[in-house]
């Protein structure tokens, strides 16, 4: 079941010639891929949360008692 919104942007493409509607069909194709890689990005973020707070934590612990050491970027 479409919202109203889908319907009448729908009934909008379906008055323009069939190339424009594959462009358009095409980007909404893209835009929605990118959106739906933006909600597994949150869903996986929100998961994990938790455990990067508690890894910030313990550095910041660590660093605090003189327990780390300064990266040397050139080792990489």
């Amino acid at each position: 079941m479409s919202s109203a919104a889908i319907t009448t942007a729908i009934k909008m493409m379906e008055s323009l010639p069939i190339e424009v509607q594959d462009w358009i069909a095409e980007h909404l194709r893209e835009y929605i891929d990118d959106l739906q890689d933006e909600i597994r990005w949150n869903e996986s973020f929100q998961r994990t949360q938790s455990k990067l707070i508690a890894a910030a934590k313990q550095a910041k612990q660590e660093i605090s008692k003189g327990q780390t050491t300064a990266m040397n970027y050139d080792q990489l």
